[in-house]
């Protein structure tokens, strides 16, 4: 049986300290967030060494990503999810150039070779998991699946494809495609200056989002029929313990904000 969140949650509220251990990269702001994202690995896995790098993941997590191409992890025949590092509670999300995803595709142009290779799949459901850490130690944690967050990706391509449109209207440039908006080339009378346009997408904090709904200090926000295909166990522990709240809650669907959705929303207090 594939881990999932559940397994989390439970693996989290076994650890006493929360210390988030920064490792050595080469680029300043992708070290911010390695910490978390090796403290996220090993909960999904049930470990005790939670900042050690020297664990086996290969059974529970089918790719394992880098910095520049989403996703950061993919649970072995399961979701695909994307970590987020932040220092503010109310911070926005910065997620660069991919646009918001309530699913993740294999056709996706932002992903790498051996993401698309993992295994045999087309489509991923998408879990983020944003966490909100202070001079090493976790503060807050969301997790959040795609499909209650984000709109449909033809939402987001439709508005790329008409700025490259309109781009493509503007007189005198050469218009060449790239995986970013576009790339206008031979700017200058010399022919020597190219302009890159990227799109750099940022997305509300979940806090912000899901201010009607509770706040706890780990919240995780599913919709029901997800909830439903979790394993039965791992739902009979999570119902079972006292330090861990379930709610059933409805939410605006991110698609059409008059239509409310079935979810479950699972809640635990961390020790300070």
């Amino acid at each position: 049986m594939s881990s999932n969140p559940l397994k989390l949650i439970l693996n989290l509220q076994k650890v006493i300290s929360h210390n988030v251990t920064n490792i050595e990269g080469n680029n300043k702001m992708n070290q911010m967030g390695s910490g978390l994202e090796i403290l996220i690995r090993n909960l999904f896995i049930d470990s005790n060494n939670l900042d050690k790098d020297k664990l086996d993941y290969s059974n529970t997590f089918s790719y394992i990503g880098n910095s520049s191409n989403p996703p950061d992890l993919i649970l072995k025949n399961s979701d695909a999810i994307e970590i987020k590092k932040i220092e503010s509670i109310a911070s926005s999300l910065a997620l660069n150039s991919s646009n918001p995803k309530n699913k993740l595709y294999s056709s996706c142009e932002l992903i790498t070779k051996y993401c698309r290779e993992c295994e045999e799949w087309s489509e991923k459901d998408m879990l983020y998991i944003i966490g909100t850490v202070k001079n090493k130690s976790l503060q807050n944690l969301w997790m959040i699946y795609g499909d209650c967050y984000c709109a449909d990706n033809e939402i987001y391509e439709k508005l790329k494809y008409r700025l490259q449109q309109g781009i493509q209207e503007l007189p005198n440039i050469e218009f060449s495609k790239t995986k970013e908006l576009g790339k206008i080339k031979k700017i200058d009378p010399l022919g020597i200056t190219d302009l890159r346009i990227r799109g750099m997408w940022n997305i509300e904090n979940p806090v912000k989002v899901f201010s009607y709904l509770p706040d706890a200090d780990v919240n995780f926000l599913v919709l029901e029929s997800k909830y439903n295909s979790f394993d039965i166990q791992d739902k009979n522990l999570i119902e079972s313990n006292s330090s861990i709240t379930v709610n059933n809650v409805e939410i605006k669907d991110p698609n059409n904000p008059a239509k409310l959705l079935k979810a479950k929303l699972i809640q635990l207090c961390l020790k300070k």
